[in-house]
């Protein structure tokens, strides 16, 4: 038995997706990992798990360019013979699914985690891509022997609506998962301590960040002592990034302490007392805010899709604001500098809702349920075989 994961970058596989791949690995799978060049990928080797690396731009539209990567995807799944291929994001999912078609690979799961730039900026270079990735979703992701999970019910509507994949094909899994043993909360005794608020996020203005920066500005002229961290980095083959230059801009202004990429984030979670995200981007569920509910940080974010999926209810499990507000968001984490108790409160719910709804072992369970839809001889059976 040998299943593939592809994805466009070796930290997306490495940090979301090595448990399940560790999980396969003891069932008596054989996984290979498929990505671009990156600095994660030889990691993989540590766990007994091969990766390979093809030529593909994330940004690119170049044709030429375009099915070079496609031909190497083949050759590769020519060479390896997956009894499956799961593909992750957008771009990954159609270039794998017409890959396997080619290949001849019996059964593919493709996973979208939101719908990405094209289907959430107005750029104009988005809406002109928006009609040719319909087309190429519509012609790829609903068929063959093949299953589409999705994170949230508003993607899985939108698709369906828009006749991009038949409902049969759509399974819901909320998020990739997060560690619960990993991600603990900390005690929070000592309220006279600066409120701490930390975005945690690939650096996208979609995903609220001028508007965290904005906040922090407007907070410090009331006089308040809150202090704003941001961990992430930009996004080069994203068109939406926030610049380098940007960033360290507010951290020189004192707006925030910009982080850059964090390798420990629950080291970092445990000096935090918020996870804010005012996103305003087409999540699947955003990793940084599972990773604050399971670290029992108080959560605030959107009422959107996908961030709803982790604050459900306002006041319950976290707090909402109105996209692109940052004068909303200023006042809601006055709020919460003010209200200890209700801090306390809503990071004990959200470490609740972690606990019920995003652990990654009900994640991975969830996942190789679907595998089993596909697959004609059961994991379970290959790993007997296999002892």
């Amino acid at each position: 038995m040998r299943i593939v994961f592809f994805a466009n970058t070796d930290w997306y596989l490495y940090n979301f997706r090595l448990s399940t791949a560790l999980q396969l690995k003891a069932q008596g799978a054989d996984v290979v990992m498929f990505s671009p060049p990156g600095e994660f990928g030889e990691r993989f080797h540590r766990h007994g798990i091969d990766w390979c690396q093809l030529t593909m731009d994330r940004a690119s539209l170049n044709p030429l360019r375009e099915m070079h990567t496609l031909r190497e995807l083949v050759t590769l799944l020519r060479q390896h013979k997956p009894d499956l291929l799961h593909n992750f994001t957008v771009k990954c999912a159609v270039y794998g699914a017409l890959a396997a078609r080619v290949a001849r690979v019996p059964a593919v799961v493709n996973a979208v985690a939101g719908m990405g730039y094209v289907f959430t900026s107005e750029s104009p270079k988005a809406r002109l891509l928006r009609p040719v990735v319909s087309m190429l979703m519509r012609a790829t992701l609903g068929h063959g022997h093949s299953r589409l999970i999705l994170q949230n019910p508003d993607d899985a509507q939108a698709l369906t609506d828009a006749r991009l994949v038949p409902g049969s094909k759509i399974r819901m899994i909320r998020s990739s998962g997060v560690d619960t043993e990993r991600f603990q909360p900390r005690p929070r005794e000592d309220t006279a301590q600066p409120l701490r608020v930390l975005l945690a996020a690939r650096l996208l203005r979609e995903k609220g960040v001028g508007e965290f920066a904005e906040a922090s500005r407007l907070l410090r002229g009331q006089g308040r002592n809150i202090q704003f961290l941001l961990a992430g980095t930009p996004d080069p083959g994203n068109p939406s990034s926030i610049t380098r230059e940007e960033a360290q801009g507010w951290h020189e202004q004192g707006l925030l302490q910009w982080l850059g990429h964090v390798e420990d984030m629950p080291a970092l979670l445990a000096t935090a007392d918020v996870m804010a995200l005012p996103s305003y981007y087409r999540e699947g569920v955003p990793r940084c805010l599972i990773e604050g509910a399971a670290a029992g940080l108080a959560l605030v974010t959107t009422d959107l899709p996908g961030c709803r999926e982790v604050v459900s209810r306002d006041g319950d499990d976290g707090l909402h604001v109105p996209p692109r507000d940052a004068a909303s968001l200023a006042v809601v984490l006055a709020r919460l500098d003010d209200d200890r108790g209700l801090l306390a409160r809503l990071g004990a719910r959200a470490r609740e809702q972690a606990l019920r709804h995003f652990d990654e072992r009900l994640v991975i369970r969830r996942t190789l349920d679907v595998y089993e839809e596909l697959l004609t001889v059961p994991l379970q059976a290959r790993a007997s075989m296999a002892g």
